[in-house]
């Protein structure tokens, strides 16, 4: 069980180290095709638009191959994809790379996370955060060698091409120990379909709490440039402390769930998030600012990780079609928050439009009851519930 557990490790981590490695280099790429901030923001949304194309997909596919050879599958192509959108000689194919880059990497977070569910399910106890902490973790590292790639005077090309070389090698090593599928792979049921009604309360929680993300990521540092009036280094350390606080409370989430239960923890996250973004908003100072933001980030941090376990425990449902089910609502809410804000920044203002942000922080913690029961072991060795 435990090179179950490294394994699942070793893939979360290289996966955040090979997106972080992308877009360290989307500034060169931007450069390179000349493009402006509109067109490189649809080049990009061609990433996203990928993701949910292939999301559905991706439940259909475990269900019939097991998320075992779908995760082995998905990672090596999306190590390799990454030199695609780098070495594409027009924007047009630098979308279409991102697109497939997008389409693998949700394949792979569907994949790698049902892994994840099986091996905690294993350990019958929480471990989901520490997976998410080592993909946060895999961030870290792919940014700051790109940093030192790139003051070292390496070329972009030969970065991603030694950082392609570099994961695949540790996915060799990594990939041997995950855990076999279970059942006998067969027919599977429709690509697209309507959730489970089940799933419906889950879906709308991680709708909200991937719109918290992706509007703290876009937003955080505008409010605190345009509206504050800070200098750009401080803008910029709204959304560190953001991270870094994120990157902190996934290390000790797991830790966290076992001592508060998952249902608390959830309300807790929820309400931090949305005390400390309120907060922040109502005081108005650039120290309000980056306190609030380093909360949400911490209150953040064991959202997804909490959804994406209990949706793994729905009764009657495969974790698989589950965790599509709810990364589709996700990535939702991650592409609508920041159009969004902006929207609603343009007719009040960016403070009340950030208190939208506050107010799905509020919804995360108010419906963290719908949880389902955590299986744990009974006397006799058969599953029983928390």
């Amino acid at each position: 069980m435990t090179r179950a557990r490294w394994a699942v490790s070793v893939i979360f981590f290289v996966n955040g180290a090979v997106l972080a490695t992308w877009i360290a280099h989307i500034p060169a790429v931007k450069a390179r095709h000349g493009l402006g901030d509109d067109r490189l923001g649809l080049v990009l949304l061609s990433m996203a638009v990928g993701a949910v194309v292939a999301l559905p997909l991706a439940a259909w596919l475990i269900a019939r191959f097991g998320s075992r050879r779908i995760t082995s599958v998905a990672a090596t192509g999306f190590c390799l994809a990454l030199p695609l959108p780098v070495a594409a000689p027009t924007a047009w194919l630098v979308a279409a790379a991102l697109c497939l880059l997008g389409a693998l990497n949700a394949l792979l977070d569907v994949s790698m996370n049902a892994q994840a569910i099986a091996v905690e399910a294993r350990y019958r106890r929480p471990i989901m955060s520490a997976f998410h902490a080592l993909f946060s973790a895999g961030g870290v590292a792919g940014a700051l060698m790109a940093s030192a790639a790139l003051a070292a005077g390496l070329s972009v090309a030969w970065h991603v091409t030694l950082v392609t070389a570099a994961s695949l090698v540790v996915l060799a090593i990594g990939l041997r120990g995950l855990l076999p599928s279970t059942g006998a792979a067969g027919p599977a049921g429709p690509v697209f379909a309507w959730p489970p009604a089940a799933l419906l309360s889950l879906g709308l929680l991680t709708f909200c709490g991937l719109l918290v993300e992706g509007a703290m990521g876009d937003w955080g540092a505008v409010y605190l440039r345009d509206v504050l009036g800070t200098t750009a280094s401080v803008a910029a350390g709204g959304f560190a402390a953001f991270s870094l606080t994120m990157a902190a409370g996934r290390f000790t989430g797991s830790r966290l769930a076992r001592g508060l239960g998952e249902s608390r923890l959830l309300r807790l996250s929820g309400a931090v998030s949305a005390a400390g973004l309120m907060a922040a908003l109502i005081l108005g100072t650039p120290s309000a600012a980056l306190i609030g933001f380093a909360l949400v980030g911490l209150g953040l941090a064991n959202v997804i990780p909490i959804l994406f376990s209990a949706a793994g425990r729905v009764p009657g449902v495969p974790a698989g079609t589950a965790l599509a089910a709810i990364a589709t609502t996700g990535y939702g809410g991650f592409l609508a928050g920041p159009p969004l804000i902006g929207f609603v920044a343009g007719l009040a203002g960016l403070s009340p439009a950030l208190a939208i942000v506050a107010t799905c922080c509020a919804i995360i913690a108010a419906g963290a009851r719908v949880l389902p029961d955590r299986a744990v072991a009974t006397t006799d060795g058969s599953p029983g519930v928390a």
